[in-house]
């Protein structure tokens, strides 16, 4: 596991340090999927601990970051939304999408700034705990002393490994059959409703761990990472949508500021349901050889 400095955050070396995070980040998550997948056969108390560890700092480094990605988001759309000759002027006022988006945008810069300052925060005092060190401890010996079972390990990959990632395909694959339709089908749900997030959200986890299995086998994983790109867009718009919703909350708002934000709010649930269309497009095209996987 790449070592980050967190010193490094604050100097001149910023964009390096952040892409160290990244990969950091990245490399946090695989090993925790794979221990996922794999669990039965490692010895299961080493597995559990180390996985909890590595979720801890994974989701750790992930919050500044996406505080940062969020409010850029956001910002793009507003930009977009108010000079788009399209949309609906409220009652009383045509240019008002105009006028509240300068301070919507102020409105979300506050909120998210301060977020992502606690999360900076918060990452700073991770890496400099004796916690992190004991996680780059362990995670530095794995390539020479993984902890395994001496009988659940026994025997061929094909016989041991293999059907375990066939476990975890099952289970994406009973996820993605659970899924409501998306809109524009029959009985689809409205597309502002936010309540069927979190089955998506368990989708794209469960695919990242189909795709981590799926590496460790040497498989093609040209598919699900396409496939995982749509569930990223997803969990962003989400996101997205629920930040603007909560700054319309804002007590004491004017009334043209959460206009322009019940318009940015509208704008990323409908990027929500354009990624899951096009996650179920690219899923459903299921190549020879593999069993397709169907959206409900």
């Amino acid at each position: 596991m790449r070592q980050y400095s967190p010193s490094a955050a604050s100097g001149a070396d910023a964009a390096e340090s952040s892409d160290a995070a990244r990969s950091l980040r990245g490399a946090a998550r695989r090993i925790s999927g794979s221990l996922a997948t794999f669990r039965v056969v490692t010895e299961s108390s080493w597995a559990d601990g180390l996985r909890a560890e590595l979720v801890w700092l994974s989701s750790t480094l992930a919050d500044e970051h996406a505080y940062a990605a969020r409010l850029a988001r956001l910002m793009d759309a507003l930009h977009r939304l108010s000079g788009s000759p399209e949309l609906p002027a409220p009652r009383g006022s045509a240019g008002a999408l105009t006028v509240g988006s300068a301070r919507a945008g102020a409105l979300l810069e506050r909120q998210l700034t301060l977020a992502r300052t606690r999360a900076h925060s918060a990452t700073l005092q991770a890496l400099g705990s004796s916690r992190f060190h004991a996680v780059a401890d362990a995670v530095a010996v794995l390539a020479s002393e993984v902890p395994l079972d001496a009988v659940a390990a026994r025997g061929p990959v094909a016989e041991v490994l293999v059907p375990l990632a066939a476990v975890a395909e099952t289970r994406l694959s009973a996820a993605v059959s659970a899924l409501p339709p998306i809109s524009g089908c029959e009985a689809a749900p409205s597309p502002y409703n936010a309540d069927h997030d979190g089955l998506w959200h368990e989708v794209r986890r469960l695919l990242r761990v189909h795709r981590y299995a799926r590496e460790v086998l040497s498989e093609d994983v040209t598919r699900p990472a396409a496939a995982g790109e749509a569930l990223d867009r997803h969990r962003d718009a989400a996101e997205a949508a629920a930040a603007s919703a909560t700054a319309a909350r804002t007590p004491r708002i004017a009334p043209a500021t959460a206009y322009a934000l019940g318009v940015l709010h509208a704008d990323q649930r409908h990027e929500v349901e354009a990624a899951r269309a096009d996650f179920q497009q690219l899923w459903l095209r299921e190549p020879a050889g593999h069993t397709a996987v169907t959206a409900g």
